[in-house]
């Protein structure tokens, strides 16, 4: 039976904290899916996967990178950036990227687990990503030479009852990629942001419903 989504201000379940702490279960009980290679072949990066409760619903938050950035340019994806020699874990990769891109403090997020691991599309990385919770942020400071604007989706928007997901073919820079697609208004959500999505989904399934965020 699926769990309802706790309303901010429900003092039954403390303003959602019987949503975070079902997904913190969720991502605690399985194995996240890992990639084992070759430093030389493959770039890591780590990821966060922001979830906040807005206008009592939740939804995710993504960023939609400009033109001037070395990768993934112009894509919608995740805060996020490849691993530096100082980070000691991905973990620390994803909130150090996620602040220098939009200003959110790792004293903001609290981090919930990891998600599988997930080759990139277009270019040679693995990503490793982190769901956290954003549960305090008055307003976000992007780094505009890497952001070009942030969306706040609708989480129950990726649960395949009432997504938009389909399989189609993306033209970038040139090449020609098959994959799994969101299509939300005007942006399209494809690659290895959409394949993390989708395995949010998953994990998700029936344990929480999500209905009330399908706008």
């Amino acid at each position: 039976m699926a769990f309802k989504v706790p309303k901010a201000g429900d003092t039954e379940t403390n303003s959602g904290n019987f949503f975070i702490e079902t997904l913190r279960q969720l991502l605690a009980l399985r194995s996240a899916k890992t990639f084992v290679v070759d430093e030389s072949e493959l770039k890591h990066a780590g990821v966060l996967v922001p979830l906040l409760l807005e206008d009592e619903i939740w939804k995710v938050l993504l960023t939609r990178r400009n033109r001037q950035v070395s990768h993934h340019k112009g894509q919608v994806s995740f805060p996020g950036g490849a691993v530096d020699r100082e980070d000691q874990t991905y973990e620390e990769t994803a909130l150090r990227e996620t602040f220098e891109e939009i200003g959110l403090a790792g004293n903001q997020v609290e981090l919930l687990g990891r998600m599988d691991d997930i080759r990139t599309v277009a270019s040679r990385f693995i990503i490793h990503p982190f769901v956290g919770h954003i549960f305090e942020c008055n307003r976000f400071i992007l780094n505009r030479e890497e952001v070009d604007n942030i969306l706040k989706i609708p989480l129950a928007f990726f649960f395949k009852t009432f997504s938009h997901e389909e399989k189609c073919s993306v033209t970038y820079e040139g090449n020609i990629y098959e994959t799994a697609a969101y299509r939300y208004h005007e942006d399209l959500i494809w690659g290895a942001t959409a394949g993390i999505m989708k395995n949010l989904a998953q994990i998700i399934g029936d344990k929480i419903d999500l209905l009330q965020g399908k706008k």
